[in-house]
């Protein structure tokens, strides 16, 4: 017997293998649904609970097929929604794997990152403000949040040198985040997606970003080091775990005149 990845046991050898006598799992979810998209889903459930975790390789397509007797065609159809999707990477010849994303250059599209001798640079973080508090009607309904449920709410900037180039407002829902308010700030790190997994066990896998134009209040133009009234550009995002819940909401407020944008149309 070959012991695998998964949590239940064993793997039947191929030459040991009699369909008839092996009790697969079965397979939940809508049996309306095409048998892929029922494996999709069930895979989907083990990314999201964290037993196939970010970063790590899942079952190969045969353990898989041998695991829920299903045929490979299947498996590989249901693999190839979860790379699509941007859940599953594959590597050649070392496997498929959860990915787990890059979201830090997300904010280098739109801004120039550089230091005084024109070098590009990753800005540093202090975090200024955590507490636990309720949410406005806006947070509460984009982390999909029940009546009474509270967020935690951080104030961090992002600085190049000492000079502020964001000026970040982040809520986060209290039952998943609230181990996060007896952290000392200091001990944040500059990445904050790793930190979340690390403390709290919440995994980011994807998000979803809006920006918009406003004038700077005089608080954001004294945060910025900017005029009142100069413009400021606002990226909006709600970042989604594995299940497709809403894990964060974010507003990152920087300078216009640092912004630029760019795309090859072909």
């Amino acid at each position: 017997m070959t012991v695998n990845r998964w949590t239940s046991g064993k793997v039947i050898e191929p030459a040991e293998e009699d369909r008839s006598k092996v009790n697969t799992p079965t397979l939940g979810y809508d049996e309306r649904l095409p048998l892929y998209q029922r494996l999709r889903e069930e895979m989907l459930a083990k990314i999201a609970s964290g037993e196939w975790s970010p970063g790590a390789p899942i079952p190969t397509e045969a353990e898989l097929t041998r695991h829920y007797g299903v045929a490979i065609g299947t498996v590989r159809k249901a693999v190839e929604t979860l790379v699509n999707g941007g859940l599953l990477l594959r590597s050649q010849g070392r496997g498929t794997f959860v990915r787990r994303p890059n979201f830090d250059a997300s904010l280098a599209r739109f801004f120039r990152q550089v230091n005084a001798s024109g070098g590009r640079e990753i800005p540093t973080s202090k975090i200024l403000s955590k507490t636990l508090q309720q949410p406005s009607q806006t947070v509460k309904a984009a982390l999909e949040l029940n009546d009474g449920e509270q967020v935690v709410y951080m104030e961090r900037l992002r600085m190049i040198e000492g000079r502020t180039l964001f000026h970040e407002e982040i809520w986060l829902p209290g039952t998943r985040f609230g181990v996060l308010l007896e952290v000392d700030a200091e001990n944040f790190g500059e990445l904050l997606y790793p930190f979340y997994e690390k403390q709290c066990g919440q995994c980011i896998a994807s998000a979803k970003e809006t920006l918009t134009v406003v004038a700077a209040s005089s608080a954001m133009a004294e945060s910025l080091s900017i005029e009142q009234g100069a413009p400021v550009v606002t990226i909006e995002r709600t970042a989604l775990g594995y299940d497709r819940s809403p894990l964060e909401y974010r507003l990152s407020r920087a300078a216009a005149d640092g912004f630029r944008y760019q795309i090859d149309i072909s």
